[in-house]
């Protein structure tokens, strides 16, 4: 419920902030971007487990944010756009977690029929 929240806080600061990022950045954000999803969908996977814990949350979502950011900074100075390999598997693992959500909410649904 948790990353539900921080979820939904986001989305509202970010529509919002007019915040500009310059070109530059914009792997950087779109991976870090993809990690954090990643960590939500993760969360909310969890929580509908009943095994959501917040130091795996907290410590993914930063540390996924951080690292995707860092092998993008690396694959930039090599000349070898590592950013996109980062969005495909986060991207794969968010329609992974989400498939999983979507199961999930449809059987408890079912169930209290």
């Amino acid at each position: 419920m948790i990353a539900l929240v921080g979820l939904i806080l986001g989305i509202i600061l970010g529509a919002v902030w007019n915040i500009n990022i310059p070109d530059k950045f914009s792997p950087y954000i779109s991976v870090a971007i993809f990690a954090c999803l990643d960590s939500v969908f993760g969360a909310l996977k969890a929580s509908l487990a009943k095994q959501f814990r917040v130091d795996i949350f907290i410590s993914g979502f930063f540390g996924n944010a951080v690292l995707a950011a860092a092998l993008a900074y690396l694959g930039d100075k090599l000349g070898v756009p590592i950013y996109l390999a980062a969005v495909i598997v986060f991207g794969g693992r968010i329609f992974d977690n989400f498939a999983t959500i979507r199961r999930v909410l449809i059987e408890k649904a079912k169930s209290h029929q």
